[in-house]
């Protein structure tokens, strides 16, 4: 009996179908694998269903670093105060550090000319990370403070240049002091995202300390990365090169 054209043309393209171009094959590659080169295992990727997200609110500007990454940056200054959302791709355990600054006068230590401001830090990770009395805190600049003549003086600390490191041995210093949100008075963007849980969090001076930086290192003993990828660029000196 004689084929048909399309039957014999069906069965001459079969033997060139295999693999990925096979109608309804197995091996068709999905979202988040690929072919390792050379290899017959698949690498895995992350997906954005492996990152978590991260709420921040300070008063007034702040900046995060995740195991020694720089990851978010306020984009406000000072006002309005604003709330930074960010996705993050987790790695435990996770090394968080926080530079947070009140508005204040570098000279004076204080704010509009006269007055003395208030600080506050508050964040959230969607993996329950908040934070609390159990984070680190440090003053590196102070005041206003009472000065010999009568004017006002500061008190400013070098940074230590790897204060973000994982490495960076916080040991000495105090815990950070939690505050209730009456105290603070954080404003309205405050309540637009997720800190159930969270305490604001500062130094034991509310008032004077202007500069601080936070740390915290979360563990998880059972976590295991699900993707195989590591990053083939280096973003370490950017923007410096």
């Amino acid at each position: 009996m004689r084929a048909s054209a399309p039957l014999l043309f069906a069965l001459l393209l079969a033997p060139l179908l295999t693999g990925a171009d096979a109608p309804g094959a197995a091996g068709r590659a999905k979202e988040g694998r690929k072919a390792a080169p050379g290899k017959g295992s698949a690498v895995v990727k992350p997906t954005l269903r492996d990152t978590l997200r991260a709420n921040v609110y300070a008063d007034n500007w702040f900046i995060l670093y995740v195991n020694g990454r720089l990851v978010a940056v306020d984009s406000i200054d000072f006002l309005p105060h604003n709330v930074v959302s960010v996705d993050l791709l987790p790695e435990y355990p996770m090394t968080i550090a926080v530079l947070a600054k009140d508005n204040a006068d570098p000279r004076t230590g204080r704010e509009y000319g006269t007055s003395i401001g208030d600080g506050g830090f508050i964040l959230k990770f969607a993996d329950g990370t908040v934070t609390d009395a159990s984070w680190k805190a440090k003053c590196f600049f102070r005041g206003p403070l009472p000065g010999p003549d009568g004017r006002d003086r500061v008190e400013h600390t070098p940074l230590p240049p790897d204060w973000f490191a994982p490495g960076f041995d916080d040991s000495p210093w105090a815990a950070a002091v939690e505050y209730t949100e009456e105290r603070v008075n954080p404003k309205e963007a405050f309540r637009t995202a997720d800190f159930a849980g969270a305490r604001f969090i500062w130094t034991a001076d509310l008032d004077l300390d202007n500069t601080v930086i936070f740390r915290r290192r979360v563990e998880r003993p059972d976590w295991k990365a699900r993707w195989t990828t590591r990053p083939d660029l280096d973003v370490s000196g950017a923007p410096g090169r």
